[in-house]
């Protein structure tokens, strides 16, 4: 489980900060959106266009990718380099990514800084508390020290590249511990909430093998009531005519190999038809492409990561997860986490949003709400409605009305438009 992640020097972030899931001792609402070791079920962020909120879904995206392809680099391959480019001081700064996960009970603090051809700085500490934890191996631009309760590290140091990750090296190389870090990093996902194609694949294959998590699936379907009674994968001959007539040639006539003859799946929903007296006579098969909303086929497509971070304790994290959705869809969804009846392998949900509809302390603990905002030369500050203190040195209240205080820019976060 993700316990908190820090980001500096990416993209309109500029100085570090912080996102915890870690539960406040001060916050007493909903206390069953509290999991295993008094981390947070969810977490939701609030803030105006342009503001950072995707920018940290995104570092945290970068982070996973860079630990699990650095590795496949050449030596001269840049890095993946976005510093905030809005200071003269921090343009040729290192990027900063630190994640403290828990697993099996102990806190994994893994963390690196790097600039566009080179790893400066990388840590990884271990322990059951901050204040026990000890240092694994700390690597620096004059070398990596390795600790002798990390010995799978031994040996390796002079083998990294400067632009590959040491803890990426080690468990290429079988480690145990290091190993154990990157089944961490597999636990969690980063989707889009707009573009959803790119997982809509995984759900197909979930109805496909007919899961449990595709039975589920279904049943949350029936309760959204989206019109259709039933499923079916339908299996087709790969047709090169189907191809888009304005492919590129080089990429088409590379699809055409590598699917020459195989069998393409495809999804359709079931929809009953009604006689005059609205008596069900029979029933049709729809594709879904051509006749769903693209709501429906949002949720669709969702339906797989949703179920498989439930099933498996997973953190998924989502950009703009209202996106096509009615906000009771929405609100839905965010329930499957923050119940512990339908959520009992402590999955974590991270996402951004606009809707306000979810600004309540019937939904979420003032620990859980988080907002992004740029400040007065446009770096991103992200701060919880739990650490937010009006003027008058007092903080918001449990039963304070959430959504109105927002609206009237009284947790600020919103956007300023002016009057021409």
């Amino acid at each position: 489980m993700v316990v908190e992640f820090t980001v500096g020097n990416f993209l309109s972030f500029n100085e570090k900060r912080t996102i915890s899931f870690e539960a406040r001792g001060g916050v007493s609402e909903l206390k069953e959106n509290i999991g295993k070791d008094k981390l947070l079920r969810s977490l939701v962020i609030y803030g105006a266009n342009s503001s950072g909120k995707s920018n940290l879904l995104k570092a945290l995206g970068l982070m996973k990718n860079l630990v699990f392809h650095s590795i496949k680099l050449n030596f001269s391959d840049k890095l993946d380099y976005m510093p905030f480019l809005l200071s003269t001081e921090n343009i040729k700064q290192p990027t900063f990514f630190e994640i403290v996960f828990l697993y099996e009970g102990k806190r994994l603090r893994y963390g690196f800084e790097y600039n566009m051809r080179t790893i400066v700085n990388e840590w990884l500490f271990v322990g059951k508390t901050p204040k026990t934890e000890k240092p694994l191996f700390i690597r620096t631009i004059e070398g990596i020290g390795v600790s002798d309760s990390f010995k799978e590290g031994k040996g390796l140091e002079e083998k990294t590249n400067d632009n590959r990750l040491f803890l990426s090296k080690v468990a290429d190389e079988n480690g145990r511990i290091a190993k154990q870090v990157m089944d961490c990093f597999f636990y969690y996902n980063v989707l889009s909430g707009i573009e959803h194609d790119e997982y809509g694949g995984f759900s197909l294959k979930m109805f496909e093998l007919q899961s449990k998590n595709s039975k589920e699936s279904l049943e949350f379907f029936k309760k959204l009531q989206l019109g259709f009674q039933d499923i079916e994968i339908i299996e087709n001959d790969f047709k090169p005519n189907n191809l888009p007539k304005d492919m590129p040639t080089t990429l088409k006539t590379k699809i055409i190999k590598d699917l020459s003859n195989s069998k393409i799946m495809s999804l359709n929903t079931i929809h009953n038809i009604y006689d005059k007296k609205e008596k069900v006579i029979a029933n049709i098969s729809w594709k879904q492409d051509d006749y769903e909303s693209e709501g429906t086929k949002k949720i669709m497509d969702l339906s797989g990561p949703i179920f498989d971070s439930l099933s498996k304790g997973k953190t998924l994290i989502v950009d703009e997860l209202d996106a096509k959705l009615h906000p009771l869809i929405t609100m839905h969804i965010v329930s499957l986490f923050n119940n512990p009846n339908t959520n009992s392998k402590n999955a974590q949900l991270l996402f951004a949003t606009h809707d306000t509809n979810l600004l309540s302390t019937d939904v979420f603990r003032r620990d859980q709400i988080w907002f992004a905002e740029k400040d007065s030369v446009e770096q991103t500050d992200l701060y919880s409605l739990d650490d937010f203190v009006f003027p008058d040195g007092t903080k918001v209240r449990k039963d304070a009305n959430l959504e109105k205080n927002y609206i009237r820019g009284r947790y600020g976060a919103i956007p300023f438009i002016t009057n021409f």
